[in-house]
Protein backbone atom coordinates (compact mmCIF):
# COMPACT_ATOMS: atom_id res chain seq x y z
CA UNK A 1 0.00 0.00 0.00
CA UNK A 2 1.11 3.55 -0.44
CA UNK A 3 2.11 4.91 2.93
CA UNK A 4 2.68 8.76 3.91
CA UNK A 5 3.63 10.31 6.97
CA UNK A 6 2.81 7.12 8.79
CA UNK A 7 -1.19 6.91 7.10
CA UNK A 8 -2.21 3.73 5.22
CA UNK A 9 -4.11 4.00 2.35
CA UNK A 10 -6.02 1.09 1.54
CA UNK A 11 -6.14 -0.36 -1.94
CA UNK A 12 -9.07 -2.29 -3.78
CA UNK A 13 -8.11 -3.48 -7.13
CA UNK A 14 -11.92 -3.21 -8.01
CA UNK A 15 -12.67 0.29 -7.28
CA UNK A 16 -15.00 2.18 -9.73
CA UNK A 17 -12.29 5.08 -9.60
CA UNK A 18 -9.61 2.63 -11.32
CA UNK A 19 -12.25 1.72 -13.81
CA UNK A 20 -12.85 5.48 -14.67
CA UNK A 21 -9.73 6.56 -15.33
CA UNK A 22 -8.43 6.88 -18.87
CA UNK A 23 -6.77 3.55 -20.19
CA UNK A 24 -4.89 5.55 -22.42
CA UNK A 25 -2.66 7.31 -19.48
CA UNK A 26 -0.68 4.13 -19.24
CA UNK A 27 -0.48 3.48 -22.90
CA UNK A 28 2.73 5.32 -23.14
CA UNK A 29 2.91 5.84 -26.97
CA UNK A 30 5.46 7.76 -28.95
CA UNK A 31 5.37 11.64 -27.98
CA UNK A 32 4.07 12.43 -31.37
CA UNK A 33 4.61 11.30 -34.93
CA UNK A 34 7.11 12.62 -36.55
CA UNK A 35 8.29 10.71 -40.17
CA UNK A 36 12.16 12.07 -39.42
CA UNK A 37 11.81 10.29 -36.10
CA UNK A 38 11.97 6.71 -38.79
CA UNK A 39 15.73 7.67 -39.59
CA UNK A 40 16.57 8.94 -35.75
CA UNK A 41 14.64 5.61 -34.27
CA UNK A 42 15.02 2.15 -34.51
CA UNK A 43 12.18 0.00 -32.06
CA UNK A 44 13.66 -3.59 -33.13
CA UNK A 45 10.52 -5.69 -34.08
CA UNK A 46 10.24 -7.98 -30.50
CA UNK A 47 9.89 -4.59 -28.83
CA UNK A 48 7.31 -3.08 -31.46
CA UNK A 49 5.17 -6.18 -31.13
CA UNK A 50 4.88 -6.34 -27.62
CA UNK A 51 4.52 -2.38 -27.11
CA UNK A 52 1.55 -3.26 -30.11
CA UNK A 53 0.46 -5.91 -28.02
CA UNK A 54 0.25 -4.40 -24.51
CA UNK A 55 2.86 -6.94 -23.31
CA UNK A 56 5.08 -5.75 -20.63
CA UNK A 57 8.33 -4.25 -21.87
CA UNK A 58 11.68 -2.94 -19.72
CA UNK A 59 13.80 -0.53 -21.02
CA UNK A 60 17.58 -1.18 -20.04
CA UNK A 61 20.37 1.02 -20.11
CA UNK A 62 23.70 0.24 -22.02
CA UNK A 63 26.54 2.43 -20.47
CA UNK A 64 26.98 0.05 -17.42
CA UNK A 65 27.80 -2.29 -20.63
CA UNK A 66 30.64 -0.23 -22.54
CA UNK A 67 31.21 1.72 -19.22
CA UNK A 68 30.67 0.22 -15.99
CA UNK A 69 31.57 -3.24 -15.40
CA UNK A 70 34.45 -4.66 -16.58
CA UNK A 71 34.88 -7.46 -19.42
CA UNK A 72 33.62 -9.98 -19.79
CA UNK A 73 31.48 -9.34 -16.52
CA UNK A 74 29.78 -6.96 -18.02
CA UNK A 75 28.62 -8.93 -21.02
CA UNK A 76 27.83 -11.55 -18.71
CA UNK A 77 25.86 -9.09 -16.40
CA UNK A 78 24.33 -8.13 -19.61
CA UNK A 79 22.64 -11.08 -21.08
CA UNK A 80 21.69 -12.28 -17.12
CA UNK A 81 19.76 -8.63 -16.97
CA UNK A 82 17.81 -9.53 -19.99
CA UNK A 83 16.96 -13.33 -18.93
CA UNK A 84 15.90 -11.92 -15.59
CA UNK A 85 13.27 -9.85 -17.11
CA UNK A 86 11.98 -12.56 -19.27
CA UNK A 87 11.96 -15.27 -17.13
CA UNK A 88 9.41 -12.31 -14.93
CA UNK A 89 7.09 -12.17 -18.34
CA UNK A 90 8.50 -9.21 -19.68
CA UNK A 91 10.46 -8.50 -22.77
CA UNK A 92 13.97 -6.51 -21.99
CA UNK A 93 14.73 -3.26 -24.69
CA UNK A 94 18.49 -2.86 -23.81
CA UNK A 95 18.95 1.07 -25.67
CA UNK A 96 21.85 2.34 -27.65
CA UNK A 97 23.20 3.98 -30.39
CA UNK A 98 24.33 1.71 -33.13
CA UNK A 99 25.52 2.03 -36.26
CA UNK A 100 23.99 5.91 -36.19
CA UNK A 101 20.16 5.20 -34.99
CA UNK A 102 19.18 5.06 -31.35
CA UNK A 103 18.13 1.75 -31.01
CA UNK A 104 15.60 0.44 -28.86
CA UNK A 105 16.09 -3.68 -28.26
CA UNK A 106 19.73 -4.37 -28.97
CA UNK A 107 20.78 -7.34 -30.72
CA UNK A 108 23.10 -10.07 -28.95
CA UNK A 109 25.90 -8.94 -31.67
CA UNK A 110 25.43 -5.75 -30.56
CA UNK A 111 25.53 -6.01 -26.81
CA UNK A 112 28.59 -7.65 -27.19
CA UNK A 113 30.18 -5.52 -29.30
CA UNK A 114 29.61 -2.56 -26.59
CA UNK A 115 31.05 -5.16 -23.86
CA UNK A 116 33.88 -5.83 -25.65
CA UNK A 117 34.38 -2.06 -25.90
CA UNK A 118 36.61 0.70 -28.25
CA UNK A 119 34.40 2.25 -30.08
CA UNK A 120 31.51 3.20 -28.32
CA UNK A 121 31.25 6.43 -26.50
CA UNK A 122 29.35 7.39 -23.43
CA UNK A 123 26.03 9.05 -24.88
CA UNK A 124 23.67 11.11 -22.80
CA UNK A 125 20.74 12.89 -23.47
CA UNK A 126 22.70 16.09 -24.97
CA UNK A 127 25.10 13.52 -27.14
CA UNK A 128 22.25 11.36 -29.01
CA UNK A 129 21.91 13.89 -31.83
CA UNK A 130 25.94 14.07 -32.03
CA UNK A 131 26.14 10.35 -31.39
CA UNK A 132 23.29 9.52 -34.35
CA UNK A 133 24.73 12.12 -36.67
CA UNK A 134 28.35 10.90 -36.20
CA UNK A 135 26.89 6.86 -37.27
CA UNK A 136 28.77 5.82 -34.90
CA UNK A 137 28.06 3.97 -31.45
CA UNK A 138 26.78 5.12 -28.25
CA UNK A 139 26.30 3.65 -25.04
CA UNK A 140 23.50 5.27 -23.50
CA UNK A 141 23.38 6.21 -19.74
CA UNK A 142 20.10 6.69 -17.82
CA UNK A 143 19.41 10.26 -19.14
CA UNK A 144 19.54 9.21 -22.79
CA UNK A 145 17.86 5.44 -21.82
CA UNK A 146 15.16 8.13 -20.58
CA UNK A 147 14.68 9.47 -23.67
CA UNK A 148 14.49 6.75 -25.91
CA UNK A 149 12.24 4.83 -23.39
CA UNK A 150 9.68 7.48 -23.46
CA UNK A 151 9.98 8.11 -27.40
CA UNK A 152 9.06 4.32 -27.77
CA UNK A 153 6.47 4.28 -25.16
CA UNK A 154 8.19 2.27 -22.48
CA UNK A 155 6.56 2.84 -19.10
CA UNK A 156 9.53 0.70 -16.58
CA UNK A 157 13.29 1.30 -17.14
CA UNK A 158 15.41 -0.79 -14.58
CA UNK A 159 19.10 0.03 -13.78
CA UNK A 160 21.54 -0.18 -11.00
CA UNK A 161 21.84 3.47 -9.31
CA UNK A 162 20.73 6.78 -10.74
CA UNK A 163 23.23 9.30 -11.31
CA UNK A 164 22.95 12.91 -8.99
CA UNK A 165 24.25 15.54 -7.00
CA UNK A 166 28.67 14.63 -7.13
CA UNK A 167 30.52 15.53 -3.50
CA UNK A 168 33.22 17.45 -2.63
CA UNK A 169 33.21 19.97 -5.93
CA UNK A 170 33.25 22.69 -4.42
CA UNK A 171 31.94 25.86 -6.42
CA UNK A 172 31.06 23.88 -9.28
CA UNK A 173 27.75 22.32 -9.20
CA UNK A 174 28.14 18.59 -10.88
CA UNK A 175 25.15 17.08 -11.36
CA UNK A 176 24.09 14.32 -13.47
CA UNK A 177 21.99 15.11 -16.21
CA UNK A 178 19.62 11.99 -15.12
CA UNK A 179 17.68 14.25 -12.17
CA UNK A 180 16.31 16.62 -14.97
CA UNK A 181 15.37 14.15 -17.53
CA UNK A 182 13.55 12.06 -15.21
CA UNK A 183 11.06 14.82 -14.05
CA UNK A 184 10.36 15.88 -17.70
CA UNK A 185 10.13 11.62 -19.06
CA UNK A 186 6.75 9.72 -17.88
CA UNK A 187 8.90 6.40 -16.97
CA UNK A 188 9.01 4.99 -13.19
CA UNK A 189 12.82 4.13 -12.84
CA UNK A 190 13.94 1.26 -10.56
CA UNK A 191 16.91 1.52 -8.93
CA UNK A 192 18.92 1.15 -6.18
CA UNK A 193 18.78 5.18 -5.12
CA UNK A 194 21.72 7.11 -6.21
CA UNK A 195 25.17 5.63 -6.74
CA UNK A 196 26.81 5.28 -3.13
CA UNK A 197 30.04 7.80 -4.41
CA UNK A 198 27.31 10.80 -4.79
CA UNK A 199 25.90 13.51 -2.09
CA UNK A 200 22.80 11.99 -1.66
CA UNK A 201 21.14 14.30 0.66
CA UNK A 202 21.91 17.08 -2.65
CA UNK A 203 20.58 14.34 -5.00
CA UNK A 204 17.23 14.20 -3.04
CA UNK A 205 16.79 17.93 -2.89
CA UNK A 206 17.59 17.87 -6.42
CA UNK A 207 14.66 15.30 -7.17
CA UNK A 208 12.77 17.19 -4.57
CA UNK A 209 13.32 20.81 -6.68
CA UNK A 210 12.26 18.82 -10.31
CA UNK A 211 9.15 17.48 -8.57
CA UNK A 212 9.87 13.89 -8.66
CA UNK A 213 8.83 11.25 -6.38
CA UNK A 214 11.23 8.88 -4.80
CA UNK A 215 9.13 5.87 -3.62
CA UNK A 216 10.58 3.23 -1.45
CA UNK A 217 10.01 -0.51 -2.44
CA UNK A 218 9.42 -2.46 0.79
CA UNK A 219 11.48 0.35 2.40
CA UNK A 220 11.06 3.72 4.25
CA UNK A 221 14.35 5.00 3.83
CA UNK A 222 16.64 5.67 0.72
CA UNK A 223 18.55 2.73 -0.09
CA UNK A 224 22.55 4.25 -1.22
CA UNK A 225 23.18 1.40 -4.10
CA UNK A 226 25.37 -0.89 -2.30
CA UNK A 227 24.06 -0.48 0.98
CA UNK A 228 20.38 -1.17 1.86
CA UNK A 229 20.07 2.08 4.18
CA UNK A 230 20.84 5.87 4.28
CA UNK A 231 19.36 7.24 6.67
CA UNK A 232 17.49 9.47 4.61
CA UNK A 233 13.55 8.65 5.50
CA UNK A 234 11.42 8.83 2.13
CA UNK A 235 7.88 10.21 2.24
CA UNK A 236 5.95 7.44 0.63
CA UNK A 237 6.40 3.83 0.18
CA UNK A 238 5.02 0.59 -2.01
CA UNK A 239 4.95 -2.70 -1.38
CA UNK A 240 3.90 -4.63 -4.58
CA UNK A 241 3.78 -4.28 -7.70
CA UNK A 242 0.47 -3.75 -7.77
CA UNK A 243 0.81 -0.96 -5.13
CA UNK A 244 3.01 0.86 -7.72
CA UNK A 245 1.27 0.21 -10.82
CA UNK A 246 -1.61 2.59 -9.21
CA UNK A 247 0.79 4.77 -7.96
CA UNK A 248 2.20 5.37 -11.38
CA UNK A 249 -1.01 5.57 -12.57
CA UNK A 250 -2.35 8.19 -10.35
CA UNK A 251 0.63 10.48 -11.29
CA UNK A 252 0.76 10.21 -15.14
CA UNK A 253 -3.07 10.82 -15.19
CA UNK A 254 -2.09 14.00 -13.23
CA UNK A 255 0.17 14.56 -16.39
CA UNK A 256 3.22 14.75 -14.29
CA UNK A 257 6.68 13.38 -15.28
CA UNK A 258 8.98 10.14 -13.92
CA UNK A 259 9.00 8.19 -10.87
CA UNK A 260 11.99 7.09 -8.94
CA UNK A 261 11.56 3.33 -7.33
CA UNK A 262 13.99 3.31 -5.08
CA UNK A 263 14.61 -0.77 -4.58
CA UNK A 264 17.04 -1.58 -1.43
CA UNK A 265 19.55 -3.99 -2.84
CA UNK A 266 19.37 -7.58 -1.95
CA UNK A 267 20.30 -8.24 1.83
CA UNK A 268 22.81 -10.94 1.44
CA UNK A 269 24.65 -8.64 -1.52
CA UNK A 270 24.66 -5.46 0.49
CA UNK A 271 27.66 -3.77 2.01
CA UNK A 272 27.93 -1.98 5.65
CA UNK A 273 27.40 1.85 4.98
CA UNK A 274 30.48 2.81 7.47
CA UNK A 275 32.72 0.44 5.19
CA UNK A 276 31.67 1.76 1.97
CA UNK A 277 31.69 5.41 3.01
CA UNK A 278 35.72 5.28 3.94
CA UNK A 279 36.04 3.54 0.56
CA UNK A 280 34.26 6.66 -1.21
CA UNK A 281 36.20 8.88 0.70
CA UNK A 282 39.86 7.39 -0.40
CA UNK A 283 38.57 6.95 -4.37
CA UNK A 284 37.44 10.88 -3.68
CA UNK A 285 40.80 11.51 -3.00
CA UNK A 286 42.30 9.83 -5.59
CA UNK A 287 40.18 11.12 -8.16
CA UNK A 288 40.69 14.99 -7.15
CA UNK A 289 45.02 13.75 -7.30
CA UNK A 290 44.20 12.37 -10.79
CA UNK A 291 42.43 15.40 -12.19
CA UNK A 292 39.64 13.31 -13.04
CA UNK A 293 36.39 15.13 -13.51
CA UNK A 294 33.31 14.78 -16.45
CA UNK A 295 32.55 11.97 -18.04
CA UNK A 296 35.03 10.39 -16.54
CA UNK A 297 34.93 10.74 -12.93
CA UNK A 298 31.53 7.92 -12.31
CA UNK A 299 33.18 5.43 -14.11
CA UNK A 300 36.74 6.09 -11.97
CA UNK A 301 35.17 6.63 -8.73
CA UNK A 302 33.25 2.84 -9.33
CA UNK A 303 36.78 1.20 -10.64
CA UNK A 304 38.43 2.69 -7.50
CA UNK A 305 36.18 1.83 -5.44
CA UNK A 306 36.21 -1.71 -6.55
CA UNK A 307 39.76 -2.08 -6.21
CA UNK A 308 39.64 -0.91 -2.72
CA UNK A 309 37.00 -3.48 -1.88
CA UNK A 310 38.61 -6.36 -3.47
CA UNK A 311 35.86 -7.09 -5.81
CA UNK A 312 33.17 -7.29 -3.11
CA UNK A 313 30.88 -3.54 -4.36
CA UNK A 314 31.31 -5.09 -8.16
CA UNK A 315 29.55 -8.12 -6.99
CA UNK A 316 26.85 -6.25 -5.28
CA UNK A 317 26.33 -4.39 -8.29
CA UNK A 318 25.87 -7.52 -10.34
CA UNK A 319 23.41 -8.27 -7.68
CA UNK A 320 21.58 -4.97 -6.96
CA UNK A 321 21.23 -4.73 -11.27
CA UNK A 322 19.75 -8.40 -11.36
CA UNK A 323 16.95 -7.82 -8.66
CA UNK A 324 16.06 -4.17 -10.35
CA UNK A 325 15.78 -5.79 -13.26
CA UNK A 326 13.23 -8.12 -11.76
CA UNK A 327 11.20 -5.44 -10.20
CA UNK A 328 10.86 -3.66 -13.14
CA UNK A 329 9.11 -6.49 -15.02
CA UNK A 330 6.88 -7.20 -12.03
CA UNK A 331 6.01 -3.57 -12.77
CA UNK A 332 5.62 -3.27 -15.93
CA UNK A 333 3.66 -6.81 -16.03
CA UNK A 334 1.11 -5.21 -13.01
CA UNK A 335 0.19 -2.29 -15.69
CA UNK A 336 -2.12 -4.56 -18.21
CA UNK A 337 -2.85 -7.43 -15.44
CA UNK A 338 -5.14 -4.53 -14.25
CA UNK A 339 -6.11 -3.75 -17.15
CA UNK A 340 -4.98 0.05 -16.89
CA UNK A 341 -3.56 -0.07 -20.60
Amino acid sequence: MVRRAGQVHPVDAESSRTKRIDKAALRGGPVRYDPAMHDLLDIRPEVAEALSAGHPVVALESTLIAHGLPYPRNLETARRVESVVREAGAVPATVGVAGGRLCVGLKAQEIERFARGGDTAKASGRDLAAAIVGGGNGATTVAATLVAAHLAGIRVFATGGIGGVHRGRGSRLDVSADLAELAHRPVALVSAGAKAILDLAGTLEVLETQGVPVIGYGTNEFPAFYCRESGHVLEARVDTPFEAARLMQAHWTLGLGGLLIANPPPEAAALDPVEVEALVGRALDDAQSAGVGGKRLTPFLLDRVNELSDGRTLEANVALIEANAALGAELAAAIPALGLC
